[in-house]
């Protein structure tokens, strides 16, 4: 099969697809026909192996451990393990696997789900991690409820895009922090009101907020601090802006800091669960989260995807077609 290599840690342009085998398929796998593959900030944490905390997390110390990169598939089954009893050869299913940027990848069963028929395979691509942190982070760690002021930051992004509308379907009145570029899209997707950063800070309006997720990475805990209400929450979604050694130092700031002030200061990490991603399957299919999809790429084209996401030029998810 046909899939993207890298074998070392470094630039995405280290990058090659090559010729190699199929993945095994374990008792409790599903081999998944990749149509298309989600793209969001991990994948490049694992493929430069930046912060080096990544690589102490599993992903190996001196060199990936799977050379083939991404993690979010959907596609059809074309196989499954003995163990399988949820899904049959030729389902679409979409989910978190390993080596999605291939023809082929494996995924356990439990962090798949059957793709919604109305959903194309690129939007389908675009929701497991990106949707599901967005998901832990509102619900979870910020524990919104309808009626409270929610501000989410890189709200044209990846996981911004699925924050604002998981926020406003959740009752909260939204607000997105995004570019002048992206505030037409921010505001289509369910933003009650936006703030262009490149025009005023996000502590400028009179009121503040009883909910903060922050999914850009760019802004230091005291000035996300300053946009919360006395007693509201913050939380930090991911390892963005972390620093280059363990690439947690805003994250481990705020868990130290939480105890000692009146405001919540948390972090998330999402973990694909099956509970979670049959929840946004049906999102889906009702129309509550419409994915934003910015651009396609295709196999050959990994390296320039990856450098579209950093400048970040994309508006919502980039997704590689296979």
């Amino acid at each position: 099969m046909r899939a993207v290599v890298g074998r070392s840690y470094g630039s995405p342009d280290l990058l090659a697809v090559e010729t190699v085998g199929r993945p095994a398929v374990g008792d409790g796998d599903v081999l998944v026909r990749v149509r298309a593959a989600g793209l969001d900030q991990g994948v490049w944490h694992t493929v430069t192996g930046l912060p080096y905390g990544i690589r102490a997390a599993g992903f190996g110390l001196r060199a990936p451990k799977n050379p083939v990169p991404g993690l979010d598939v959907a596609g059809t089954v074309a196989a499954v393990g003995r163990d399988v009893t949820r899904f049959r050869i030729g389902d679409a299913v979409f989910g978190t696997g390993a080596g999605g940027y291939a023809e082929y990848a494996t995924a356990p069963e439990s962090s798949l789900a059957a793709k919604p028929p109305n959903v194309t395979f690129e939007e389908a691509a675009a929701t497991p991690s990106s949707a599901t942190a967005a998901l832990q982070a509102l619900r979870d760690v910020g524990h919104v409820q309808a009626g409270q002021r929610v501000l989410v930051t890189g709200a044209g992004g990846g996981v911004g895009t699925f924050a604002v509308q998981l926020a406003a379907a959740s009752g909260a009145t939204v607000t997105g922090v995004c570019s002048t570029s992206k505030v037409d899209l921010v505001r289509s997707i369910g933003a009650h009101d936006v703030i262009d950063y490149t025009r005023e800070d996000i502590a400028d309006r009179p009121y503040r907020y009883d909910v903060v997720i922050d999914t850009g990475g760019d802004r230091s805990v005291a000035q996300l601090r300053a946009a919360l209400s006395p007693t509201g929450t913050l939380v930090i979604v991911g390892g963005e802006g972390g620093g280059q050694v363990l690439g947690l130092s805003r994250q481990l700031q705020a868990i130290t800091l939480s105890p000692f002030v009146r405001q919540r200061l948390g972090v998330v990490f999402s973990s694909p669960r099956r509970t979670d991603l049959e929840l946004l399957a049906a999102m889906l299919a009702d129309g509550r989260v419409v994915p934003v999809v910015d651009r396609t790429f295709i196999l050959d084209e990994v390296p320039e995807a990856i450098r579209h996401l950093r400048a970040g030029r994309a508006r919502g998810k980039v997704v590689i077609v296979v």
